[in-house]
């Protein structure tokens, strides 16, 4: 008979016996999480389903690697920015985000599981994540990691599309992310919502640069701006009619591989 705790990755599904068995070997242990806020009128509000999913594939290649890992329950909200005009989307503000990153690392260490990582999908989070795990660095000693897939996602898609599709696909509310969410859910998605690049948005009689930026003489001049002055629909700087799902196939493939080969190397070099 198969030993249930050499297939489960997901510490839920695990009861509480195999867990004491499983935990007592400090398996590496992938903390998922990402935001519930508007991904544009075709693709799902919790861009954590996707960011819980490659988390869970991960960890699954990584354990048939001979690298036992497992797969924390995904926090689904991401830290406040610049997303609170849309209505039904819920975000922590930084310091809660922080206040609730450290109390989750703090159960995982206070039993000496001290190989962790953390898969995000928020840009709003990178910041909470760094400020608490340098603290928990400055504090224990150990090292966590954290894994921003979009950002590295962005980053593959000139060799998936080339150079000039890739600028023209990327942004928020088109590739990467509405790409792996059309392989990952495709019944989720509403291929008949897709919509057109939007125009440029200015803002002060200026170009918006970038979320909560605009541009000046050729310099970026951070200013307040909420979604609704920068994409009222979701959809920024990228074109979501060039995403597809093959595009999302290739990027799920190679973020698992990316990330079952440092959960790996992490699991040989932490402390």
């Amino acid at each position: 008979m198969t030993d249930p705790t050499t297939t489960k990755v997901r510490m839920a599904e695990l009861t509480g016996d195999e867990a004491r068995a499983v935990l007592a070997g400090n398996p590496v242990i992938l903390l998922p999480m990402g935001s519930h806020e508007d991904q544009g009128p075709h693709a799902p509000m919790g861009d954590y389903l996707s960011a819980e999913r490659i988390a869970e594939l991960i960890a699954r290649r990584a354990t048939e690697r001979g690298t036992r890992t497992l797969v924390a329950p995904v926090l689904p909200f991401g830290g406040a920015d610049y997303f609170g005009t849309m209505p039904g989307g819920i975000a922590l503000g930084q310091g809660t985000l922080r206040a609730v990153l450290a109390d989750m690392f703090a159960c995982l260490l206070r039993h000496d599981l001290t190989r962790l990582v953390v898969v995000t999908g928020h840009s709003g989070n990178v910041d909470a994540v760094h400020q608490t795990t340098l603290e928990v660095y400055r504090s224990r000693g150990v090292t966590i990691p954290s894994i921003y897939l979009w950002l590295i996602a962005y980053g593959m898609l000139p060799e998936i599309l080339g150079e000039a599709t890739a600028a023209r696909s990327a942004g928020h509310g088109a590739d990467p992310l509405t790409s792996v969410a059309m392989h990952l859910f495709p019944g989720l998605m509403r291929p008949d919502m897709v919509p057109p690049p939007a125009p440029p948005p200015t803002a002060m009689g200026l170009p918006v640069s970038d979320f909560g930026t605009v541009s000046f003489e050729g310099a970026n001049i951070h200013v307040p701006l909420e979604l609704d002055r920068i994409a009222p629909n979701g959809v920024w700087a990228g074109d979501p009619r060039l995403c597809s799902a093959e595009t999302g196939r290739v990027l799920t493939e190679r973020l698992t591989e990316l990330g079952a080969n440092f959960v790996a190397h992490y699991a040989r070099h932490a402390g």
